[in-house]
């Protein structure tokens, strides 16, 4: 158990978040979540009434807000965005608001009231398409898109904020999959699961395109595993985060063989051959960290919550979509 220290998780009410909180909770960390609690209020289910969760229901643009979630805490983990491309795209103002604007003024909240870790979740997503085998955290940063270049923006950001006694890490995840409270069916390994269980048919658009991934179980574990670690071996470190490079034909197959289902594949052309792969050799090697989950399990965890009727109408609930959440509750 850890010495009580408390912990700022932005957007701790997302999925990522769902997962990592009730972990540091048992961990031994008091937990202060900042979220708009979009996806709904009971994320947390009996970790809500524990006297090491302080929920604050709140705006990360609004400066009072942040002051309030930030006080007292020795560490920041900060998760919350505007997730992914079309997210983003759907209204790119609103994101540059949170994803950019925001950032500078929450480091600085965080020095101010003592931070003294700041951990930043990236994106792999910032090295735009590489044709080198090893995309490795010391190549160049070539963002196709907004949200990739505010993630690495905000990463400039950080770096230059760094000072004795305020310690940074950069983590530049995969593409996360499996089981959360507050769940996504709108990422690659979660999107063809379910299609396969609810309706026995998946469709690949291409199928060459590479994917990097990483088990939600194994992102969090991470996330605790940098709260542990001495200052001197993280500060201004910038690692990616993943296991498993596969093509996404190849995430559908597993998917098939995982479940035991008779799954049709239906492989549709696409214009958007992207392709994505990203080494996490420097995460071992810096870190001691290996992940220990593969997409397999992911892909189990989520037919586990299927039949154990965790997850209602997974088609068309929109709280587990996020364009879909965002554009029904006018997100602005």
């Amino acid at each position: 158990m850890v010495n009580q220290k408390r912990v700022l998780v932005t957007g701790g009410a997302g999925y990522v978040g769902s997962a990592l909180v009730p972990k540091l909770i048992d961990a031994g960390y008091k937990v202060n979540v900042l979220d708009l609690y979009i996806y709904g209020d009971h994320i947390f289910g009996d970790y809500s009434s524990s006297p090491h969760l302080t929920q604050i229901k709140g705006d990360l643009r609004d400066p009072t807000m942040v002051n309030q979630a930030v006080a007292g805490c020795d560490a920041v983990i900060h998760l919350a965005c505007i997730s992914n491309d079309p997210s983003y795209d759907l209204n790119p103002e609103l994101g540059k608001s949170i994803n950019y604007d925001a950032f500078q003024p929450l480091v600085r909240a965080s020095k101010q009231v003592g931070v003294s870790r700041f951990i930043y979740a990236s994106s792999s997503s910032v090295y735009g398409v590489k044709d080198e085998a090893e995309v490795t955290e010391n190549l160049a940063l070539e963002p196709l898109t907004d949200y990739s270049k505010f993630k690495a923006m905000c990463e400039d950001v950080l770096q230059r904020e760094r000072e004795d006694g305020f310690s940074v890490v950069t983590v530049r995840p995969s593409t996360v999959c499996g089981y959360a409270p507050r769940l996504r069916l709108d990422l690659a390994v979660n999107i063809l699961t379910n299609h396969a269980v609810n309706k026995r048919k998946i469709t690949v658009f291409g199928g060459r395109q590479m994917r990097p991934n990483i088990h939600i179980g194994d992102m969090v574990d991470l996330y605790i595993h940098l709260l542990s670690l001495p200052s001197r071996q993280i500060d201004g470190g910038v690692y990616n985060a993943g296991y498993e490079n596969l093509s996404v034909l190849s995430i559908a197959e597993l998917v098939k063989a995982t479940l035991g289902l008779d799954v049709d594949i239906d492989i549709t052309p696409t214009d958007d051959n992207r392709s994505y792969h990203v080494s996490s050799e420097l995460m071992k090697k810096k870190l001691g960290f290996k992940p220990q989950r593969t997409v397999e399990d992911a892909v189990r965890d989520l037919k586990a919550a299927f039949d154990n009727n965790k997850i209602h109408d997974p088609m068309n609930n929109s709280l587990y979509y996020n364009i879909e959440r965002m554009q029904e509750i006018n997100l602005a």
